[in-house]
């Protein structure tokens, strides 16, 4: 079938003039702060040579992530909060698309990848330098970026073979598959449920060995000390955290039969915008080195 459309009109968070220029005012400091945190570190942990280690290397790609998966969002939803058209052409949607998906995969992989080296720093602590060698956390991100590769092909090429004939509008502030599937012009059943097993797989499996991993790391802390506890603990604590506060909302919009709720927008806001300025407040606050090296940082750049 023929697509006969070029462009779609994103309704966003609201239609209230007041609201939109309140949700300009607001995303546009939540944005500002997420790129200067996350930027921060990781300009932290490429400078500070007391940040060379594996967790920190595999943290500044989670830093990474996070100001990329937000800059494929936010910026758009910040200049539509001003504008009288909301528009987006359909090339650049479908670039959203892609974004959105390669880059929530790598953040999503890339916590598995951090769990893992906690596993092997707790639980096999002789052999942590011989196993988190150089070659192999190179290696461990190349994995994640082929996963995320895959991941946002996948769903792309789901979207290109979309047929779009009629409406437009899509009733969010981004182009995501799921509203995207209610505009194509033929039967999506089958589609639905692709879509619902490769993101929901995604998100399920990735959280289940997340949690499994940490529960064994909680386990063998029992035969620690009780200063390596608390640094374990405490360790563990930061991951579990970034863990659920971004698990959580995904899989309430992935790993679900497609079915619309009015609240899946404001969910989206928290995975797309509110945890990638989350994830470097809980790291820095939480984490006694990086807060050092920016200390240091800071005041070789003063002196």
């Amino acid at each position: 079938m023929k697509n006969n459309v070029t462009e779609f009109i994103l309704l966003g968070l609201t239609q209230d003039p007041v609201k939109k220029k309140i949700i300009f005012v607001i995303f546009l400091v939540f944005y500002t702060a997420t790129m200067f945190g996350n930027l921060l570190i990781i300009f932290t942990i490429k400078t500070s040579p007391s940040l060379g280690s594996p967790m920190y290397f595999f943290l500044s790609y989670l830093s990474f992530a996070d100001f990329c998966f937000s800059s494929n969002t936010a910026p758009k939803l910040i200049v539509d909060s001003l504008a009288k058209k909301q528009t987006i052409s359909f090339n650049d949607c479908m670039t959203q698309l892609v974004g959105t998906h390669f880059f929530g995969c790598m953040e999503v992989l890339i916590l598995v990848v951090m769990a893992y080296d906690r596993y092997v720093a707790i639980c096999k602590p002789l052999y942590y330098t011989v196993i988190m060698n150089q070659k192999t956390c190179g290696n461990l991100v190349m994995v994640a970026l082929m996963g995320s590769f895959l991941h946002s092909f996948s769903q792309i090429f789901i979207a290109m073979s979309l047929p779009f004939c009629g409406p437009n509008v899509i009733d969010h502030y981004f182009c995501d598959l799921q509203p995207l599937l209610k505009l194509a012009c033929t039967d999506t059943y089958v589609i639905k449920l692709l879509v619902l097993f490769n993101s929901g797989i995604v998100c399920m499996a990735s959280f289940a060995i997340l949690m499994t991993s940490y529960i064994v790391i909680l386990y063998s802390l029992r035969n620690h000390s009780a200063e390596g506890k608390r640094k374990a603990l405490s360790t563990c604590t930061t991951h579990i955290i970034v863990v659920i506060i971004f698990f959580v909302p995904c899989i309430f919009i992935y790993s679900r039969p497609p079915i619309n709720f009015p609240v899946d927008k404001l969910v989206s806001v928290f995975y797309t915008i509110g945890t990638p300025l989350l994830n470097p407040l809980i790291y820095t606050l939480r984490n006694a080195e990086v807060k050092n090296a920016m200390k240091k940082l800071f005041s070789k750049r003063t002196s």
